[in-house]
């Protein structure tokens, strides 16, 4: 039938059902990869927020935030309406009233009495706890002393005085002695005029007494116990209510006075807010002091030592808590994920809306516990004023941190709560309105008329009216007050009142689930008004945390990984006992797991921190010292691979670019520089001696050369002078030593030993004699340090030559700078280079200007010196061996590998007495080798003899006479081609005689060549212009 009435023009769709599909699924297709990129989108952003909002939150920064809070907007008038005019006007006055206290908690008026009670207890005890306050009051109280005194200094007017005298001293009685309290109850209640008597009223305090009993009676029972909610605040509103009645009628029910002073064993403290503390035993002694007495001193002396007990109890028994409290708390977190991430099944809506609200409340109570343990146990050390040691504040810091894990759980859920909390506040509202209907029902069926049981319906039926809307404070307020009434003459059973109070103290905490969350202190300190501005206090509090936290947190953090990340690059320098079963293991690495955390208008990521201070610091080191360079790479790598750390690279060169100490610094240090710098001839470099650092200086050709292009090349010139008056300095040192009678004397004695045995020993110096000079001039005396006379003359010596190697070095630098420079200059690079050669002949003029003064007769002291170049040798080479074994030694004092100076030093003090020849003749290192050869031939031969004795002592002894004489012989080796080497700068191939005869025959050839050019010249040809 369906297909005979479709329209003609369906005929087509009707048939085409196969591409119908394919297109169905086509765009299904297109639309679910739509929602999958989308839903990936949204996860990168989320991933992206997650590094940078912290898991610890702050309400007042939120951009959106739900409030769960419900608001009324009818007023009092428009939701309390009944037919009976006189409940509306009762219950809207006690309304009206109740509205003003700030929390409703108590059915009746006389608890929202109690609670009123309790907020002027706490005035009294905020005002006694501000020392500050009341050194300021003193303070401005004499500062009036001295206005009354000299009025005119202050600019006041002495008759305005007494009235705000008066004023001061009336706010004082009021506020400031912490009476407010006491002026409240001793006020006069009897009418004066004969009207109502209060105090006389045995009907009014029998219920009195009868209902604090009742209420007493219900806040004892819960006292202490894990349902605990508010009772601690009603008992002190109870002690409060109990003081009044005490005030009005002047009896005390002995049994009951007792039984709140019993409370104190459970309940030996209370804190009213923030850190003000609030003891029942001192406040009912203080307040009925006859009724202390009836007591006997123990009872009360035991209330007091109860007290101690109970912190020390708590001390020991506070890590055993917080363990409990951790498996209840993470227990509870697992139900609240579980029963929120599942579906709500509707066959059993009403069994889930139950248990999401069991859940719920059983959170708050685990909050409440939480904050009461960590409230009363630290106002109670601090009262008391006794120590508190590392693990009861390590246990309350966590008990602290599961109390925030119950917050968190509250606010990341916050959406599916806010939906929640809606549904269960109707179903709650739905049960309450149940019960009050079948009372309600119970009441219209008793046919008899009375004005009460009027009053009763009414009370109910306004209860069920009020009921019938959102579940704000003042509706709840109005159903407690109609129930209040309506409760009376029996209207509900036994087994129906207990399930109606209970779903109505429910609804009570589900309405107000947030606001009973623990909030921090900012919003508290935002409503600060002793200062001029409440930032004032807000800075002061960053500041102070943020210092603890640098301090205590960050700061050693820091420390402790650089520490760990030092030790593990050295461990081959054995600094520290890293082994971990002895010394202990922390795992540092869980702080850079937690996400950044909010702080006022702050992020406070210790990631962040820890990696921007070990790259500031690595960075800065490394600038002071580029040769530790690839330490503190290592340690980068080190941290990104043990901590994660996404450490920044240095980006500065591996090698040093300066150009070494300056030209200038050099040239007006020389005397310094020659003798804590070694000389290397092959590569022409100077090595500094010692340094109180990890590396030593050097100096090259092209430091120099940096040095002459930032200075100029006029600098040469200037540092050759400097050099020979350093150089006239030192030769005068060098000619008193020659002078001197001893050395001069064994020296001629040398000499003339030489020449009596020259011919017997193959013209050959005898290595002996110029060891047993070295040796024997030990006896003239030594220095503090261990050094001979011998010892410094060679030192003078080494100086000499490391001078003459700088003006090589500057020369050398000069034709480096030049080249340089004229690279790009071919035309005019013959011209530079000869004019620049000739120019810097530094050798031969250093040469030629002392070379007269010491081959003149008046010095002929100095002939001798040829005769001490042995040895001087031989102390040379036993402090080149020293040297070079101290560097294989841990203690490197002293080590070097290099002191060419000394070779370019007596090099250069023969060519200026014209000795080559003379030294030449002493044959002083065939001389050497012949006898080492001969010596390491001996030993050798007794090693093969000794080989088949199998002596392993004496053979190992022989080995090492071997080894030591090889680097002897080696070590003169290098110094007879280091001072050939040497020689070849100052021609040594020919004598001084020889120099004079080639410097005559130049100046007749030149004299020739010019004489040749004038008579082959030509006159020249006039110009035309």
């Amino acid at each position: 039938m369906a297909l005979e009435t479709l329209s003609p023009d369906w005929e087509f769709d009707r048939l085409d059902d196969g591409s119908q599909k394919i297109h169905a699924e086509v765009q299904l297709k297109n639309y679910g990869k739509f929602l999958e990129e989308y839903t990936s989108q949204l996860k990168r952003i989320e991933d992206a927020l997650d590094d940078s909002v912290g898991d610890v939150w702050d309400f007042s920064l939120d951009p959106i935030a739900l409030k769960l809070l419900p608001y009324e907007q009818s007023s009092l008038l428009e939701l309390i309406k009944t037919e009976n005019k006189v409940l509306n006007k009762v219950i809207t006055v006690y309304a009206a009233l109740c509205c003003e206290i700030k929390k409703l908690k108590y059915e009746a008026m006389y608890e929202h009495l109690g609670e009123l009670l309790t907020v002027l207890i706490t005035l009294d005890e905020i005002i006694d706890n501000h020392a500050t306050l009341k050194d300021h009051w003193t303070m401005y109280k004499r500062l009036l002393k001295s206005v009354h005194h000299n009025p005119s200094k202050f600019g006041i007017q002495e008759d305005k005085l007494k009235p705000f005298e008066k004023l001061l001293l009336k706010l004082e009685c009021q506020l400031l002695e912490g009476m407010i309290f006491q002026a409240c109850i001793e006020q006069q209640f009897d009418s004066l005029n004969g009207g109502v008597s209060v105090s006389k009223n045995s009907t009014f305090a029998e219920e009195f007494a009868h209902t604090l009993r009742t209420a007493f009676a219900n806040v004892e029972a819960k006292l202490g116990e894990p349902s605990e909610i508010d009772q601690r605040d009603k008992y002190v509103g109870i002690c409060g209510l109990f003081v009044l009645h005490f005030q009005i009628f002047r009896t005390v029910d002995k049994k009951f006075y007792k039984s709140l002073l019993d409370v104190c064993k459970k309940v030996p403290a209370i804190t009213l807010t923030a850190n003000i503390i609030w003891f029942a035993d001192n406040f009912l002694i203080q307040k009925i002091p006859s009724a202390a007495k009836l007591l006997d001193k123990k009872s009360i002396h035991t209330v007091k030592t109860q007290r101690e007990n109970f912190l020390q109890q708590r001390a020991q028994s506070l890590t055993k808590d917080m363990q409990s409290y951790y498996v209840f708390v993470s227990s509870w977190m697992t139900k609240m994920e579980s029963i929120l991430s599942k579906e709500q099944r509707m066959t059993k809506f009403s069994e889930d809306l139950s248990n999401r609200c069991n859940v719920f409340i059983q959170g708050f109570l685990y909050a409440y516990s939480l904050s009461t343990i960590v409230k009363t146990t630290m106002n109670l050390y601090m009262s008391m004023q006794k120590p508190m040691t590392k693990t009861s504040v390590k246990a309350l810091c966590r008990l602290v941190e599961l109390l925030k894990a119950i917050e968190h759980m509250f606010y990341r859920r916050s959406m599916v709560v806010a939906d929640s909390v809606t549904h269960i506040t109707q179903h709650l509202q739905y049960q309450a309105l149940h019960s009050i209907s079948v009372a309600k029902k119970r009441v219209i069926s008793d046919k008899k008329y009375s004005e009460q049981r009027l009053d009763v319906l009414s009370a109910l039926v306004l209860a069920e009216n009020t009921l019938n809307g959102p579940s704000t404070k003042q509706r709840r307020l109005i159903v407690s007050l109609a129930l209040s009434v309506g409760t009376q003459m029996k209207t509900f059973k036994d087994e129906e009142l207990i399930p109606l109070q209970l779903v109505l103290k429910k609804l009570d905490l589900i309405s107000e689930l947030t606001e009973r969350a623990l909030r921090d202190c900012v919003p508290a300190m935002m409503h600060a008004r002793h200062l001029e501005s409440y930032e004032v206090l807000l800075e002061c509090y960053d500041k102070e945390i943020m210092e603890v936290l640098n301090e205590h947190l960050l700061d050693k953090l820091c420390k402790e990984i650089e520490k760990d990340l030092r030790l593990s690059v050295h461990t081959h320098l054995k600094l520290d006992d890293r082994n971990p079963f002895r010394v202990g293991m922390k795992d540092l690495a869980h702080f850079f797991f937690l996400n950044p955390i909010r702080f006022f208008n702050r992020f406070i990521d210790i990631k962040a921190h820890v990696t921007h201070y070990l790259d500031k610091t690595f960075y800065n080191l490394t600038t002071v010292a580029l040769h530790d360079w690839a330490t503190y790479s290592e340690m980068r790598n080190l941290a990104t691979q043990r901590y994660g750390l996404s450490m920044t690279e240095a980006h500065l060169p591996s090698q040093t670019l300066e150009q070494g100490l300056d030209v200038l610094e050099i040239m007006r240090n020389i005397h310094v520089f020659v003798s804590r710098y070694l000389y290397n001839l092959n590569n022409q470099i100077f090595i500094e001696r010692t340094s109180n650092n990890k590396h030593l200086n050097t100096i090259n050709i092209r430091h120099i050369a940096n040095s002459i292009r930032t200075h100029g090349t006029g600098i040469m010139n200037t540092t050759v002078n400097f050099t020979y008056q350093f150089l006239r300095k030192k030769f005068y040192i060098f000619s008193q030593f020659m002078y001197d009678e001893h050395i001069k004397s064994r020296l001629i004695k040398d000499i003339r030993f030489f020449r009596e045995i020259k011919d017997q020993n193959d013209h050959k110096y005898p290595f002996e004699r110029a060891d047993k000079f070295n040796r024997g001039i030990r006896k003239l005396g030594i220095t503090p340090d261990g050094q001979s006379y011998l010892d410094q003359f060679r030192q003078l010596i080494s100086q000499i030559g490391n001078a003459m190697g700088y003006v090589r070095m500057i020369r050398s630098g000069g034709l480096h700078c030049c080249s340089s420079a004229i690279r790009q200059l071919d035309s005019v690079l013959s011209d530079l280079t000869r004019n620049f050669a000739e120019g810097t002949e530094y050798f031969k003029m250093l040469v030629d200007v002392f070379a007269p003064e010491f081959r003149s007769p008046k010095n002929m002291h100095l002939r001798n010196f040829y005769i001490i170049v042995p040895p001087l040798t031989v102390n040379f080479v036993e402090h080149s061996i020293s040297c070079k074994e101290k560097l294989n030694k841990k203690n490197k004092s002293g080590a070097a590998f290099t002191d060419d100076g000394f070779a370019m030093g007596v090099a250069y003090i023969l060519k200026l007495l014209d000795q080559y020849q003379e030294f030449d003749s002493l044959h002083w290192f065939q001389s050497v080798r012949e006898k080492y050869v001969k010596e390491i031939r001996a030993v050798a031969k007794q090693q093969n003899v000794q080989s088949t004795n199998q002596d392993e002592k004496l053979l190992q002894t022989m080995n090492l006479t071997h080894k030591r004489l090889e680097v002897c012989l080696q070590e003169f080796e290098l110094l007879y081609f280091s001072l050939s080497s040497a020689r070849i700068f100052f021609r040594a191939d020919k004598t001084a005689a020889e120099e004079t005869q080639e410097k005559k025959e130049k100046e007749e050839e030149s004299g020739k060549a010019s004489n040749g050019d004038l008579s082959n010249s030509t006159p020249a040809e006039p110009v035309v212009k």
